[in-house]
């Protein structure tokens, strides 16, 4: 007499149906699985979603633009005959480069660079401030017959107040320019990418430009800065405005060098 099988253990259907019914790599809450956790027996572990070297790309421009455009700002160039800070030529750029940071990595994302770029730029005015002060070497401070220590002092010396300035406004008018954008966006979808950045930009540049001009040299002290006569500042408001506007029309074709975020 043959020996039966084993019987079957308490409720193995009512599993293997479940498991049936199951659609293979999810979980039972529905999520995707990735390969290790089908692995390891379809547990859903998180996993990080992958960031395109795009967002990466212009994350980086970013910054870099930021601190670029603070940097130069310390000098009043003549352009056209009218007063201008020489970082007016960079820092419209950044306006559209966060239109691609919250194109490609959402607002959420993009707000939380505004925020980590206005820190990288306190902390860089804060190490330059400590330098200019740091006692200078005799064989470098004297080269070539020239007070470095000085110049260099005399240079960053009104830095802090331009970073301070270049801060508060970029915080007030990029953030504007987020919640524009992200509003622009849910009107109209995915159309009219070229009108996101015209839009957004047509809000937030001239907010940036009042902020800025009248904290960074406006006529009065500030932290330990002397400002500039309302006439230049006005010449620096107006060539600043035109600039950032031109740049904002140049840069237009930008918006669709980077995917659509998706979801």
């Amino acid at each position: 007499m043959s020996p039966s099988p084993d019987p079957a253990p308490p409720d193995a259907g009512k599993l293997e149906s479940r498991a049936a019914a199951r659609p293979r790599g999810r979980s039972s809450a529905g999520q995707p699985l990735s390969e290790s956790s089908l692995e390891l027996g379809g547990t859903a572990r998180p996993v990080a979603a992958p960031v395109a070297p795009i967002a990466i790309v212009v994350t980086a421009a970013y910054v870099a633009a930021q601190m670029m455009a603070d940097i130069a700002s310390v000098k009043i160039g003549t352009v056209a005959g009218l007063a201008v800070d020489m970082g007016t030529f960079v820092y419209p750029i950044t306006f559209t480069l966060r239109d691609l940071v919250h194109k490609v990595l959402g607002k959420r994302n993009a707000q939380v660079l505004i925020i980590c770029a206005a820190l990288i730029n306190l902390v860089m005015a804060g190490y330059l401030y400590w330098a200019a002060r740091v006692p200078a070497d005799p064989s470098w401070a004297g080269a070539e017959g020239l007070d470095l220590q000085l110049a260099f002092s005399a240079i960053l010396s009104p830095f802090g107040r331009i970073v301070c300035a270049s801060i508060i406004a970029e915080v007030l008018s990029e953030m504007l320019d987020t919640e524009v954008y992200h509003r622009f966006v849910q009107r109209f979808g995915r159309r009219r990418q070229w009108a996101r950045v015209l839009v957004s930009n047509a809000f937030s540049v001239p907010l940036d430009n009042l902020v800025f001009a009248v904290l960074a040299f406006g006529p009065f002290t500030l932290l330990g800065s002397e400002g500039l006569p309302w006439a230049v500042v006005w010449e620096i408001f107006l060539i600043n405005l035109m600039v950032k506007l031109g740049v904002t029309l140049f840069s237009l074709p930008l918006i669709y060098l980077v995917p659509e975020r998706e979801g």
